[in-house]
């Protein structure tokens, strides 16, 4: 049985994607229990990430890749780096990133033709994985993929593999671990620190390179992998007005970010020129990473 997305219809705008029953592995989507051969590595990575995944280690990263002083290069290059990456956190994923990336953009493209910077943010929207990549220190992929979540507060009990966060410092210090912590109700997201990884050095690299992007663009960009807020409704109370018109974005496009990663093979050349001229469009010739 198949289904066929329909929220969309809440902007006004059709959408036919139609959602697979299995992932790569012929399994159902996140499913982080599933006996694959993925599902113990996958549990070992959210133990790493939930353990090191500091307050002070984010504030520390976000400053020293926040600099942008690592490498010059285009979009598209950075797209043929990522290829080089399987994401260790992903259950439903063991093809190079460039073909999810184009699975991603084309569906979602054949259900919005109109929006193109829809197309162009599902193409780009996990560059920043190219943290893994020597020239960028080669960081641990606890410290660049999987689900995000706000450091500075309480973890949220539907995190993925949430047992692990009593290994945290943050779990035990009172200045973090209430419904709160260091934020206020409805401050928004810009003003919450997040768990550091490539969602969040996509969206520091995009909006420093001047990206004519939009807000709903970079929103998507920032919090695609905060399943917490997108799939459960945890930590609304740090929302904002904007950050609530922009999750509706966002939970259209996670839609394609997450059911697109099946065994549809994208012909890369074919489609090139298109994202060539939309990072163009988008983008300056080459971008300080």
């Amino acid at each position: 049985m198949t289904m066929v997305i329909g929220d969309s219809n809440e902007m006004g705008l059709g959408g036919g994607f139609v959602v697979p029953d299995t992932n790569s592995f012929g399994q159902t989507f996140r499913d982080y229990d599933a006996a694959s051969e993925r599902q113990k590595s996958v549990e070992d990575f959210y133990r790493a990430n939930h353990i090191h995944q500091t307050y002070d280690f984010v504030k520390k990263m976000r400053e020293e890749y926040g600099k942008l002083d690592r490498v010059e290069m285009s979009i598209w290059e950075c797209i043929e780096l990522l290829n080089e990456f399987v994401d260790e956190s992903d259950p439903d994923l063991d093809e190079p990133q460039i073909e999810h990336l184009l699975q991603t953009a084309e569906a979602i493209r054949k259900d919005y033709p109109d929006e193109d910077w829809l197309h162009l943010t599902g193409l780009i929207h996990d560059l920043g994985k190219v943290l893994l990549h020597p020239s960028f220190g080669q960081l641990p992929q606890w410290a660049v993929v999987g689900d995000t979540f706000p450091v500075g507060c309480a973890f949220d009990e539907s995190n993925i593999h949430f047992k692990h966060f009593k290994e945290n410092p943050d779990y035990n210090n009172p200045k973090y671990n209430t419904k709160l912590g260091v934020y206020s109700e409805g401050c928004g997201l810009e003003n919450v620190l997040m768990s550091f990884g490539h969602d969040d050095y996509m969206y520091l690299v995009a909006k420093e390179n001047k990206t004519t992007l939009p807000s709903a663009a970079l929103f998507a960009i920032r919090y695609h992998s905060f399943y917490p807020l997108h799939k459960h409704g945890a930590y609304q109370y740090l929302l904002n007005k904007e950050d609530r018109e922009n999750l509706k974005w966002l939970h259209i496009f996670n839609k394609y970010d997450l059911y697109s990663k099946s065994k549809v093979r994208i012909d890369v050349e074919e489609v090139k020129p298109y994202y060539l001229s939309l990072i163009e469009k988008y983008f300056p010739a080459k971008l300080k990473w």
